[in-house]
C-alpha cells in the first residue's frame, strides 16, 4: 500500500504550492490514475513517492514505513519507474537496457539474459528480433515497450508511470493501453498512472485521482466520478469529455 497523509509540496519555500494537503491511499494491486492538467501536481506526487523529490511537509508511506527512512537506492529498486522520456540509452541494445538494474545488483550473466528474454516477451518484442536492436531501430511504442520492461526487471512491487505513452500516436498509443490492461491482469502489481487524458484514465484506473491546481478534488471509481461529482470541477471536467467529438 502507498499512502499519502497531507503531503505538501512547494517548490518556493512557500510562496507557491505543487502539491497541497494530500492525503490518499492506493492498495496492493491496484491501478491509481492521477488525472489533471500540466501543473496540476499529479507528476510531483508520483516523484514523491520514489524519493526524487521530498516532500515539505506530510508523509508518504510504504507498506506502512515513511520512505524518508528508506535509504533512496534500496527504495527505488522496489519500484518500477516507467516516464514518456523513455531514456534508454542509445549505445546499449534492447536486451542491455533492460538488464540495466539487474547489472547494478550484480545478477549473474544468465539469470540477467533469461530475465530481458522473459521480459521481451511478455511485451510483445521476440527476443530473436529484438535483443540485439538498439533504440534508435525501434518506433516509439516500440522503445516505449522497452521502458516498460527495464522497469519491471527486477520484478517490483510498485510500477510508476508518468504520461508513459503521451508522445505516441493515437492508433500506437491505444495499442500499448491494452497491453498495459493485460499485463495489470497477468503481473498484479500495484500501479499508480499520470495522464491529463481522460480516455485514458476512464480505460485504465480502477480509481482515478483528480487534481487540479495542487489540489486533490475527488478519488473514486469511474462511477463515482461521472455520477456523482463532489465538486463543480470534477463535475464540468467529466462534462466536458462526455460531448460529442470530445477528443
Amino acid at each position: 500500500m502507498i499512502s499519502f497523509c497531507s503531503v505538501s509540496k512547494s517548490f518556493s519555500n512557500g510562496g507557491e504550492w505543487a502539491v497541497q494537503d494530500v492525503s490518499l491511499e492506493i492498495q496492493t494491486g491496484e491501478t491509481l490514475v492521477l488525472l489533471g492538467s500540466s501543473g496540476s501536481g499529479k507528476t510531483t506526487l508520483l516523484r514523491l513517492v520514489n524519493r526524487l523529490i521530498k516532500p515539505t511537509s506530510g508523509k508518504i508511506l510504504l507498506d506502512g514505513t515513511d520512505v524518508a527512512t528508506q535509504n533512496p537506492v534500496q527504495l527505488r529498486r522496489r519500484i518500477g519507474y516507467v516516464f514518456q522520456g523513455i531514456g534508454l540509452f542509445p549505445h546499449y541494445s534492447v536486451a542491455a537496457n533492460i538488464e540495466i538494474v539487474p547489472r547494478l545488483l550484480d545478477w549473474p550473466k544468465e539469470k540477467r539474459q533469461k530475465r530481458a528474454c522473459e521480459l521481451m516477451e511478455l511485451v510483445g518484442l521476440p527476443p530473436a528480433e529484438y535483443a540485439d536492436r538498439y533504440p534508435d531501430e525501434l518506433s516509439g511504442g516500440q522503445q516505449q515497450r522497452v521502458g516498460v520492461a527495464r522497469a519491471l526487471a527486477t520484478d517490483p512491487e510498485y510500477l510508476l508511470m508518468d504520461e508513459p505513452f503521451g508522445a505516441l500516436d493515437a492508433i500506437t498509443r491505444d495499442s500499448l493501453q491494452q497491453e498495459l490492461i493485460s499485463l495489470k491482469q497477468r503481473l498484479r502489481k500495484t500501479i499508480v498512472f499520470v495522464t491529463h487524458d481522460i480516455g485514458e484514465a476512464l480505460r485504465l484506473g480502477d480509481r482515478i485521482a483528480v487534481m487540479h491546481r495542487g489540489r486533490l478534488e475527488q478519488i473514486g471509481s469511474q462511477d463515482e466520478l461521472l455520477n456523482h461529482p463532489k465538486t463543480e470541477f470534477v463535475r464540468s471536467l467529466f462534462e466536458k469529455s462526455s460531448m460529442p467529438n470530445h477528443p
